[in-house]
């Protein structure tokens, strides 16, 4: 077989997640952070007595990206485990500090410290990218905070709401994620240097039993690496339910984009809204005509990805043997990533709907007027019982006939809605055009939509932003 030309790559990586992200899980900042613990490791040691010299640290700090890949390869395939492979490409790059290099750890002082750093930049670049959609979503849901719009249970016709309103409920989903994330990103821990099995045993050794040396070391390492602490036990690796709970952020986020991204599927079907359509988008190979929402239904795709994701962290965690076990290690190098990567993409494909978003106010007048008079009946029914002295049975008993007779056109003969007309012409109402007109005016009918939406914004979402105005992180361009 011929070389190929062109090999395969996660579409995730190639055609969806942005720079930002890919960044955090490249081999660049893996093992440029194994680096940086291995130097904090030594630091640490130096600060508590071992004989480490200022000149082995000087010199790993000088080498901290400039990593030799090809001899890292090399190496691994002689040795077949990563973590020396990488000790003695580091070495070879700071011969005077390799016989200190990796003093007292195990592999998981680097992996798994590495793996939670690159959690906890991976959580603050969604927190920032969550934040810049819960803004636009305010927005939207601000501006159209009063346009009367059909709602619907079941997807049937039910009381009308307004398109704010509709909007909030996307937004809140988007903040109760916030909350979500903020709490976990909140107790993430390093794992520090626990040794092999989490005794601490070789660092009790290195320092000649020294219990309080011990802990401070561990409490040094976390200091350097931006942690105000390490786990306080841990087998040789940490719980793994901390990538279960971080992954079900994650998840949780996806299954808002989801529920949002339903909701303008639907809406584009009924003709009300359309996503963002560039001059030369094309819509269908077949049907020229076609302007699908192929955004909201990637955002679909991508979410049910990373929900059943989840499952994979969920697992590992259940099926670890006493300290630790291996079977973790490969599942975890795609898991994790690719959750974090597909989420960025969801973002960046929700930010670009919502901010786009083309509403169109006549079908949704329309769809709303083809529903109204029947939800009009009973204010109908009080006001000419109320005001204009009508027996109420025999009003209830017209408006039965009524709706069914109208129901009938609409249904069997394809037919406008002409209840309204029916009524009117009915001498039993004694309505004027005016008196009808002003009791099925739908803006009677959207209850506190409009209040809620302003409540809503103004007690919980605008304090959130306005605490968080200079932690907003625009999300990278969509790419297809």
């Amino acid at each position: 077989m011929d070389t190929p030309k062109d090999i395969y790559m996660s579409p995730l990586s190639e055609r969806y997640a942005g720079q930002k992200m890919k960044y955090i899980f490249s081999s660049d900042f893996k093992f440029s952070t194994w680096r940086k613990l291995w130097i904090a490791l030594a630091e640490a040691e130096k600060e508590l007595g071992i004989a480490i010299t200022d000149e082995q640290i000087d010199e790993m700090k000088a080498h901290i990206y400039d990593i030799d890949y090809d001899y890292a390869r090399e190496k691994e395939r002689e040795v077949r485990h990563d973590v020396m492979a990488h000790v003695h490409t580091f070495g070879r790059a700071c011969p005077k500090a390799m016989p200190i290099i990796h003093l007292g750890a195990t592999s998981c002082f680097v992996g798994d410290n590495t793996d939670v750093i690159q959690m906890r930049e991976a959580l603050e670049l969604i927190r920032g990218e969550l934040l810049g959609c819960i803004k636009a979503v305010r927005d939207f849901a601000d501006k159209n905070k009063t346009i009367a719009t059909l709602a619907y249970t079941h997807f049937q016709a039910a009381q009308p709401t307004t398109v704010g309103k509709r909007a909030t409920l996307w937004l809140q989903d988007l903040v109760l994620d916030l909350e979500s994330l903020d709490f976990e990103l909140g107790r993430l821990r390093l794992l520090g240097c626990k040794g092999t099995t989490g005794t601490a045993a070789s660092f009790l050794e290195l320092f000649h039993g020294d219990h309080d040396k011990v802990k401070k070391l561990d409490s040094l390492i976390a200091k350097k690496m931006g942690f105000e602490a390490s786990v306080p036990v841990s087998g040789q690796t940490y719980t793994r339910k901390v990538d279960y709970n971080i992954l079900t952020v994650l998840a949780g986020i996806a299954e808002s984009a989801a529920k949002f991204s339903n909701d303008i599927r639907l809406l584009s079907h009924l003709k009300e809204v359309e996503e963002p359509f560039e001059a030369g988008q094309i819509g269908s190979s077949a049907m020229a005509y076609k302007r699908n929402p192929m955004r909201s239904e990637r955002i679909a795709s991508l979410a049910r990805y990373v929900m059943i994701d989840t499952l994979d962290p969920a697992i590992t965690a259940a099926t670890q043997w006493f300290e630790r076990t291996l079977d973790d290690s490969a599942n975890r190098r795609i898991a994790i990533p690719e959750a974090f990567l597909a989420v960025d993409a969801i973002l960046a494909l929700y930010a670009n709907i919502i901010s786009g978003l083309k509403l169109y106010p006549r079908i949704i007048e329309k769809n709303l007027a083809r529903e109204l008079p029947f939800m009009a009946t009973e204010n109908i029914l009080m006001y000419c019982v109320s005001e204009k002295g009508g027996d109420r049975q025999a009003l209830h008993e017209a408006i039965r006939k009524h709706s069914i007779a109208a129901a009938a056109v609409v249904k069997e003969q394809g037919g406008e809605n002409d209840l309204l007309q029916r009524i009117l012409d009915d001498p039993l109402f004694d309505l004027s055009e005016n008196e009808l007109k002003e009791l099925v005016d739908a803006d009677k009918f959207t209850g506190r939509a409009k209040e809620q939406v302003e409540e809503y914004l103004a007690e919980v979402v605008d304090p959130l932003l306005d605490a968080n105005k200079d932690k907003f992180i625009k999300t990278d361009d969509i790419k297809v």
